[in-house]
């Protein structure tokens, strides 16, 4: 492993660097990983951002869990390719370390499931106790499609029932929401702005847990014309503590991660290697 800085940020990452091979034969079992089917998020005034999964977001924690032994499983809502945000194959999310960029880049593409992936309903109706743990990843896709999902939402469920460590990061812990009673109103609710959100969250699952996600501050930062060239419809931190949860971020583009009983969050695309190292020692600690 390699102590990176990225830019004037001065954020200290650890780049894994390692062989692509799948789980090993002795799998120490199977996590569920939930990417999202969405390529684009609607913004405001009808604009559009092409999107989809975060590069190191995926591939960091991804290589860390096949290292540790495990065998992931890819499911999406449609069963189809995932899509790459082309804006996070840069080397900044590596610690500027262009090598490590390009090592990810390939690593993925070693990964067959990608390009079928089961999806989610398959996994309800198969039932999810084979899985040791469950890892989402981030990008903004996840704000178009699984914040919504309502198979994600009894996925959710199950894993928070039973105590399963379930890692999620950057714009990813948005999902959380999908285990609401009715998360379609609520989304529409925090769209609106009209006040009435935070009476559609009883019985939520996670109320009160401790969790990150990627901060206001963070998001305005992306809003210009050199990012998403227009405004999210709501600001995740806002939407997550609407629904009852204890949101903690810090400084922007400063690792953090959050651990709240089963519950592993990650702020931005700069806590990838410390959320994977923590990801896999809440499932070797549960096992």
């Amino acid at each position: 492993m390699n102590l990176l800085t990225i830019g004037a940020a001065a954020i200290a990452m650890v780049v894994a660097v390692a062989s692509p091979n799948m789980a090993s034969a002795q799998s120490r079992g199977k996590v569920l990983v939930v990417m999202s089917s969405a390529h684009e998020l609607d913004l405001k005034g009808g604009k559009t951002y092409k999107t989809g999964y975060y590069l190191n977001e995926f591939a960091v924690p991804y290589r860390k869990l096949v290292e540790a032994g495990y065998e992931p499983v890819i499911a999406n809502p449609k069963g189809d390719l995932p899509a790459m945000d082309v804006n996070s194959d840069n080397k900044m999310f590596f610690g500027g370390d262009d090598k490590a960029r390009a090592d990810a880049a390939e690593y993925v593409k070693t990964i067959d499931q990608l390009k079928h992936p089961k999806t989610l309903e398959a996994v309800v109706k198969e039932g999810m106790d084979g899985y040791a743990g469950l890892f989402i990843p981030g990008g903004h896709a996840p704000m178009a499609d699984l914040i919504k999902d309502k198979n994600l939402g009894k996925i959710l469920t199950s894993f928070h029932d039973t105590g399963r460590p379930t890692g999620i990061i950057c714009h990813g812990p948005i999902v959380l929401l999908s285990a609401l009673p009715d998360p379609h109103a609520f989304v529409a609710s925090m769209i609106a702005g009209d006040g009435k959100a935070s009476s559609l969250t009883t019985g939520w699952p996670y109320a009160g847990y401790r969790a990150t996600i990627f901060s206001t501050g963070e998001e305005q930062a992306l809003e210009g014309p050199n990012g998403l060239g227009g405004n999210v419809q709501f600001y995740p931190v806002n939407a997550l503590a609407e629904a009852g949860a204890r949101v903690e971020t810090i400084a922007n583009w400063h690792s953090n991660v959050v651990v709240d009983r089963e519950l592993i969050t990650g702020q931005q695309p700069m806590s990838a290697p410390e959320f994977g190292d923590v990801l896999v020692a809440k499932l070797n600690e549960k096992k």
